[in-house]
């Protein structure tokens, strides 16, 4: 486990239960093992999707400080640097994406010049996963986790027979709580909010 910065920022959420930093490596060790390889394939062109299958739209965001914001980090940790991971497991099936980041600077203050409500004002590095994959129509258990910040959730979604379909997960970040108590990335991720089409299952 990352020392100090990992530490701050351990929160887990998975469904109605709570648990350490400890048991999410745990969680995270076991479901980055494949014990499939049938369950989904990644698409990079577009292609009509056959009978009884379904496409997914994988779609999840993080702002993490830059490399050295905090002095005490692990020289280890990938916050602000290329190949930030985003673990995926569907029924079994693991994929590891490791994505670059873009430097992304708002700013601290509003237009009124009061203190920012914006939970990634200020500078920082800014990871997205956009994947798409096609898996069999019905029901699927996704695992999401962020192996940098000890989380992960997991839901259960049902996919129709032909269907083109976006899981969307939108971070939300903890709060610092002086001079103003406000939410922002350079405090770590909170949890995630999960959408399917729009609609919230998370």
């Amino acid at each position: 486990m990352k020392p100090f910065i990992s530490l701050l920022i351990c929160s887990v959420f998975f469904a109605s239960m709570s648990a350490g930093c400890g048991t999410a490596v745990k969680e995270m060790q076991m479901k980055s093992q494949s014990e499939r390889t049938d369950v989904f394939v990644e698409l990079k062109d577009g292609e009509p999707i056959p009978e009884g299958f379904a496409d997914l739209m994988i779609s999840a965001n993080i702002k993490t400080p830059l490399a050295g914001y905090y002095v005490l980090t692990s020289k280890e940790a990938l916050h602000g640097k290329p190949g930030y991971p985003f673990l995926i497991n569907i029924d079994d099936q693991t994929e590891l994406w490791k994505i670059d980041g873009v430097s992304d600077s708002k700013s601290a203050y509003d237009k009124d010049g009061k203190t920012s409500r914006d939970p990634e004002a200020r500078e920082g590095m800014k990871y997205a996963l956009n994947k798409k994959i096609r898996l069999r129509a019905g029901s699927h258990r996704i695992f999401f986790g962020l192996p940098e910040e000890n989380y992960y959730s997991a839901v259960d979604i049902e996919l129709k027979d032909g269907e083109s379909a976006l899981i969307e997960y939108q971070p939300v970040y903890r709060y610092k709580k002086l001079p103003t108590r406000i939410p922002t990335f350079l405090k770590g991720i909170n949890r995630y909010e999960v959408f399917l089409n729009n609609a919230q299952v998370l």
